[in-house]
């Protein structure tokens, strides 16, 4: 069976890393907090000081960090090498993508660019949505992984095609976050029970299990972060300048992420129902 190393063990790479070695898999991780990593060995993740290390040997190596910056830093520690298979899992928009093809060009790297939906929970049960692209070879050697990650994946063409996706998809995403903070903040600001506007909707086509996972945090105040208001208002840029670069007109989406911007100066480390509090009746 192929190895894998996983460069970045945070709320998505960890869950990916243990269900992974659970699955069978030869798995080596690094993080650059050591200590986010470590319980990983408790699966029979082998632990790594430096990407490098982790890297080493890997057939394929796996990025799942914050940004753009950060998966160019950590693959260039990485020393990829002649034939191995890059799996960029991160969310780092239009630019990045082409940076790492431009990297994995240098290495001799092959890139698949495989971007995932779904967050931590979804992460934790191997319940994954896997958009991959890249060479049919490279997609089959990581088919296995993608399946110890996944609950489906996604064949979409060329590397590249999984990122566009992704920001198509968390254009709904964010714009189903942001108009249910919205809606509820709305709802107390004209003396309802917010549970009404839930109510009204429920059964029918309008009735999104997310955007009630999403109202129930700001029902309750409390925010554990399933998806950092920080990385999605660092998405909601993505979107932004992909429109802009590509000449669609997005308005919504230009909003959204001057408002989640906005909300993670405050609140970034919370998720990103946590726009709520910006909306919310003072």
């Amino acid at each position: 069976m192929p190895s894998i190393a996983v460069l970045g063990t945070g709320a998505m790479g960890a869950p990916m890393a243990r269900n992974l070695a659970r699955a069978g898999h030869d798995v080596r991780a690094w993080n650059r907090t050591i200590e986010k990593a470590a319980p990983s060995r408790d699966d029979g993740v082998d632990v790594r000081d430096d990407p490098a290390a982790a890297a080493d040997g890997a057939d394929v190596v796996m990025t799942m960090l914050a940004d753009a910056e950060a998966v160019m830093a950590v693959a260039e520690q990485a020393s990829l090498a002649q034939g191995q298979i890059w799996w960029q899992a991160s969310t780092i928009g239009l630019d990045g993508n082409e940076r790492c093809a431009a990297l994995a060009a240098e290495t001799g790297a092959v890139l698949v660019d495989a971007p995932v939906l779904g967050t931590r929970q979804p992460a934790e049960e191997g319940k994954l949505v896997v958009l991959a692209s890249g060479p049919d070879d490279a997609l089959d050697t990581c088919a296995p992984f993608f399946d110890a990650v996944g609950a489906r994946t996604l064949r979409l063409g060329e590397a590249g095609t999984g990122t566009r996706l992704k920001l198509a998809v968390n254009t709904w995403v964010l714009a189903v976050t942001e108009g249910t903070a919205e809606a509820v903040a709305l709802a107390e600001a004209l003396g309802l029970d917010p549970n009404l506007v839930l109510e009204a909707v429920g059964g029918g086509g309008l009735d999104l299990p997310y955007m009630r996972m999403k109202a129930m945090l700001m029902f309750e105040r409390e925010f554990p972060p399933s998806f950092a208001l920080s990385l999605a208002a660092k998405d909601a840029r993505l979107v932004v300048e992909a429109a802009e670069r590509h000449g669609a007109d997005l308005p919504a989406a230009r909003a959204i992420a001057a408002r989640m911007t906005e909300a993670a100066q405050t609140h970034g480390d919370e998720d990103m129902a946590a726009t709520y509090l910006l909306a919310r009746p003072s």
